[in-house]
């Protein structure tokens, strides 16, 4: 019998339990389905969508190398699956839980064929529960239970041997799309499997200096492996057992669970990319992006030309390579919300089209956390000062590489200086908390 493997945001053959699940059912038939039409569904934006076709390729590969390859089918995914189970006499279909708040909807017109199984996080959604059996608003609380509720189950290998199924002749010509954005020419990484598990490897032996020096954007200090975790090429368990016991290895294992974290504020808030969590943001007065000057403002954020080097030089890091170290994410979220007072969800839309880990739980939350708007965030009154945080985390040869022009990491000819906006941010927040 025939039983559909759909592939998500889960494109890998090891500790995947979709895969395993129907490779001991029967004849698998591997399917993607490249699906923009179904409703609530939010497409990847220009550099994720360039890291997930070739993360398709690397897959495919992968099952070819095995004798299977990947279907990959366009359309309304509950259509085409339930379609693609008609015509192949398929008796079930197999898939990981996903978080994102577009699918509940898409799995439910598949009810009685679905068969969903695992989490993309360290334990199943829910598992970590408050005393009283609630959800957790607070990282630090949730962090202490994660840790009580002990280390996920390790990985388990792929599968030895897979059984595939034809590929029906009216589908054979479908294969894995290629896309490239025009600025996608510096883009770095090795998307698929294989090139998450040498990222790992790579970085396991920077583990035992991680928590000390992961803020220091000028240093190789951080794992790289978040669009290899978003796109699910690798397990979050993998991650967490490959560092246990090693030095170093809490601080590291620390923000895999910050990323479990931001997966039930999605749940808790599956509007996050669109709606503060606190009510009083909503007041907020922010700059027209729309007039003068924050049309000007927010395009000189965009391309790194706001006199600040190091938001600049993260802004060009992005822009030319599709990722930004994280330190330099807060402070040009801080910077484009405080010092030029524009809305959050401005900038959750730029890094959701240009970050090559664009994720919508954890791209969501930083913003939310940056602007004071979540529900376990940074205050609105902690300003970033630039210069402050370069200096504080040696960023000149940082700045130096992406932003060459700058001799030094005080501002030069600035587009809004750095006392009077942050006096304008304070007015601006207290004006909320007046109104609340």
């Amino acid at each position: 019998m025939v039983e559909i493997l759909w592939f998500r945001q889960d494109l890998r053959l090891a500790d995947q339990p979709a895969v395993r699940a129907a490779a001991e059912a029967g004849a698998v038939l591997p399917v993607y389905v490249w699906d923009e039409q179904s409703e609530g569904v939010r497409p990847p934006g220009g550099a994720s969508r360039w890291w997930l076709t070739r993360s398709l390729a690397a897959l495919d590969a992968d099952l070819r190398a095995r004798g299977g390859r990947l279907l990959v089918a366009e359309g309304r995914a509950a259509e085409v699956l339930a379609g693609l189970a008609r015509e192949t006499g398929a008796r079930a279909i197999h898939a990981t839980r996903q978080t994102e708040p577009w699918w509940p909807p898409v799995e439910a017109r598949l009810a009685g064929l679905l068969r969903l199984h695992g989490w993309p996080t360290l334990h199943p959604a829910g598992a970590v529960a408050t005393r009283t059996g609630g959800p957790f608003r607070v990282f630090t609380p949730y962090w202490r239970a994660h840790v009580a509720a002990g280390a996920p189950a390790p990985p388990s290998p792929a599968p030895a041997a897979i059984r595939f199924a034809e590929v029906p002749d009216g589908l054979a010509g479908r294969g894995v799309p290629r896309f490239a954005p025009r600025w996608a020419a510096g883009f770095a990484g090795v998307p698929g499997e294989a090139g998450a598990g040498a990222a790992l490897a790579a970085f396991l032996p920077k583990l035992a200096a991680y928590g000390a020096r992961r803020d220091f954007p000028a240093e190789e200090a951080t794992s790289r492996l978040s669009a290899h975790l978003h796109f699910g090429e690798i397990s979050a368990a993998a991650c967490w057992h490959a560092a246990e016991g090693r030095e170093g290895a809490e601080a590291w294992q620390r923000q895999l669970v910050w990323r479990d974290f931001a997966h039930e504020m999605i749940r808790q808030h599956p509007d996050s990319h669109e709606r503060p969590h606190r009510e009083a943001f909503a007041a907020m007065e922010w700059t027209d992006a729309e007039a003068e000057p924050g049309r000007g403002w927010l395009a000189a954020w965009q391309q790194g030309r706001t006199g600040y080097p190091l938001v600049d030089a993260g802004m060009r890091q992005l822009w030319r390579t599709g990722w930004m170290h994280n330190r330099v994410r807060m402070v040009a979220g801080s910077f484009l919300v405080k010092h030029l007072g524009i809305d959050w969800r401005h900038g959750e839309r730029w890094f959701w089209d240009t970050l090559v880990d664009a994720d919508l739980p954890n791209n969501a939350m930083g913003w939310q956390w940056v602007t004071g708007s979540g529900v376990d965030a940074q205050p609105f009154y902690r300003i970033f000062a630039p210069v402050m945080q370069a200096e504080r985390f040696d960023a000149l040869a940082y700045v130096a590489r992406w932003a060459p022009e700058y001799r030094s990491v005080e501002p030069v000819n600035p587009i809004v200086e750095h006392r009077a906006a942050r006096e304008a941010a304070l007015a601006r927040f207290a004006a909320i908390r007046e109104g609340g």
